[in-house]
């Protein structure tokens, strides 16, 4: 019986001590490690949702922006070298997916444990002083002088760069691709005149095109896009269905810690993400941006996240854009 009690007293003991282990965390600042430039949508997006995290947990979560590599490889080199202890985070999107196939990153994305906030549909566009008045205008610009029209898109490897590729692809164009190290330095770009058109996300754009400063062509969807004080924005694919054979692709963006991290410190920082997703703010900020908000957490996000691995991986192979073979990672083609 003393010994059944004394079993029984440890078992209590270590259950507690898990418990509180669980509840001490955090007990410092959060650093969120963004993979992206400061003022595109990873950064944005992180930003937003840390702030009502923080909240939350008691603590703040600083974020800072690593930038470099391809597919957003120097920042999540640098996050995954630090402890798996939950006081950092990667500042992940959809595009940081191909890094491996990129050259950036050797392993696969299931090192990762996703927590997504969510994603905008990418458009093309261009300033109002360029020639081009609609898609057709340009597509046949392009086609008399190949190689020649400058086109800005964040770095190799990322959605936007994808999409440009597909969109030359699908419209029998080659366009001369400007990378840069984020979206807002691309649509800075096109607004100084470095390059005649950029390729980024809606919610990136919105305020631009409102403003006069970009005017928006297509979007890379297969359907029209109705903005709040700029109308409709008709959809590429009615004029280029060949775009269909590579488009859409959703984004996914969020944030990230390696898949090592205790369960009790991943449990907390869920329960923090969940109630930030559903707070007020954040729901409005995702209808203002035009951000289809996600919220998914565990194996959902991590089936989101194989699934875009696949694609993205063996689209940039297809379309000869791969410095890796994804075979040679293990990455399965995308299921048909």
């Amino acid at each position: 019986m003393k010994k059944l009690l004394v079993f029984c007293l440890v078992v209590l003991v270590a259950a507690t001590g898990v418990y509180a282990a669980g509840k001490a965390f955090p007990k410092r600042d959060i650093t969120n490690v963004v993979v992206w430039a400061a003022g595109g949508g990873t950064d944005v997006c992180n930003r937003i949702v840390s702030a009502e995290m923080a909240k939350i947990l008691g603590v703040n979560i600083n974020v800072i922006n690593k930038t470099g590599g391809v597919g957003g490889s120097v920042g999540m080199a640098y996050a995954f070298s630090q402890p798996a202890d939950g006081y950092t985070l990667a500042g992940v999107s959809e595009s940081c997916v191909t890094a491996g196939v990129q050259g950036g990153w050797d392993q696969r994305m299931e090192v990762w444990d996703f927590f997504i906030v969510g994603g905008s549909p990418d458009l093309i566009s261009v300033t109002p002083d360029t020639p081009y008045k609609s898609l057709k205008d340009l597509v046949e610009a392009a086609k008399k002088a190949p190689g020649t029209i400058k086109a800005g898109a964040s770095a190799s490897g990322s959605i936007h760069h994808l999409n440009l590729l597909a969109f030359e692809k699908g419209a029998g164009i080659k366009l001369n691709y400007i990378p840069y190290p984020g979206s807002a330095p691309a649509q800075n770009a096109a607004m100084t005149g470095e390059v005649s058109l950029v390729i980024t996300s809606l919610a990136e754009q919105q305020q631009l095109i409102r403003g006069g400063k970009l005017r928006p062509l297509a979007m890379l969807i297969p359907n029209d896009f109705e903005v709040a004080d700029v109308g409709k924005i008709p959809s590429a694919f009615t004029d280029y269905p060949g775009l269909k054979q590579y488009l859409p692709i959703s984004q996914a963006i969020g944030f990230a810690v390696p898949a090592k991290t205790p369960k009790e410190v991943k449990t907390v920082l869920e329960g923090a993400f969940k109630k930030a997703m559903a707070s007020e703010a954040m729901q409005k900020w995702g209808k203002e941006n035009y951000y289809l908000l996600s919220g998914k957490t565990g194996a959902e996000a991590q089936k989101e996240f194989n699934h875009l691995e696949s694609l993205f991986a063996w689209t940039l192979w297809d379309l000869g854009a791969a410095k890796v073979d994804p075979a040679t990672l293990k990455i399965p083609k995308p299921a048909k």
